[in-house]
């Protein structure tokens, strides 16, 4: 493999990575904060990109506002899912949620999918992305699509900015607070019940501005989360479980390592991320980032 070719695959990776970044970051926030499995996090992805497609549909919106607007509806929705269905099963074992959200996920792809048929007659839907961001960039080394690129970019933005609001500020003490010790925080007048969900709904958010990003990339279909999710559940577990910064960072470099593997030797690219999962866990049962359980 020529340099130019391996650095097109590495540019490649860091946009997949970009996905499981985003996608990983919402999972860590949820189980971090929440100890929620959530499996309906591709499900939330695919419906921000329809989201964003539907309001192009019915409103005429372009991309820019729909990339504000669609991770607010994803928002707002896991909200209202996490208040009348979730916080019924705090305090079970894990798995509850785990079935249900597996539940939800099922359902919520099979109703785009008959909204899609029934509205649009398509099953599948190109996005097109900004005129402002169309064409390719000449980076001196490598010839690189500007979208791609202003997705690397934006995802990195996002990430840091998350992580620094949960780990640096007064905000994200009381999100730890409020998960950790609740009985102590509700002793200081915190309403931690909507702190709960507050925080439920950003890493949702996350997950629906992932799938507004990736709409004019892989258009959208209903079952475009469906397998990333199974990636991005490796992705969480190889960096850490409920670990901030582990999700980003192995976020791209799965991403990375996945793309320029998948080109040296192609049989290998869709088992490479689980490998290297289970090489993590017999080193390092908690993951790269993680604590270990005695520690926590």
């Amino acid at each position: 493999m020529n340099t130019q070719l391996l650095l097109i695959q590495v540019f490649n990776g860091l946009v997949n990575g970009a996905f499981y970044a985003l996608l990983s970051l919402g999972l860590a926030v949820i189980f971090g904060m929440l100890r929620i499995v959530n499996f309906m996090h591709g499900a939330l992805y695919m419906l921000g990109a329809f989201a964003a497609f539907a309001l192009g549909q019915a409103f005429g919106l372009g991309f820019w506002p729909s990339l504000i607007l669609a991770p607010i509806i994803v928002a707002l929705l896991g909200m209202v899912l996490e208040r009348t269905l979730l916080s019924r099963l705090y305090g079970l074992d894990p798995s509850y949620n785990l079935l249900l959200t597996f539940g939800l996920t099922l359902l919520t792809q099979d109703l785009v999918k008959q909204f899609m048929l029934s509205h649009y007659a398509v099953s599948s839907a190109p996005y097109t992305p900004p005129a402002a961001l169309a064409g390719v960039v000449n980076l001196g080394f490598v010839v690189f699509p500007k979208y791609r690129l202003f997705v690397i970019g934006l995802s990195l933005v996002i990430c840091l900015l998350t992580w620094f609001v949960i780990e640096k500020t007064r905000v994200g003490a009381i999100i730890r607070a409020s998960t950790e010790n609740p009985g102590v925080t509700r002793a200081f007048g915190i309403d931690v019940g909507k702190w709960v969900t507050g925080v439920f709904g950003v890493g949702v958010g996350l997950a629906g501005l992932a799938g507004v990003l990736a709409a004019p990339i892989y258009s959208v279909e209903p079952y475009m989360g469906a397998e990333l999710i199974i990636t991005t559940f490796a992705v969480v577990v190889i960096g850490g479980l409920g670990s901030i910064l582990g999700s980003v960072v192995t976020g791209f470099a799965v991403g990375v390592l996945a793309a320029v593997g998948a080109a040296l030797y192609p049989p290998i690219a869709n088992t490479l991320v689980f490998i290297l999962m289970a090489l993590v866990l017999l080193v390092r049962p908690s993951g790269l980032f993680g604590l270990p359980e005695g520690a926590k």
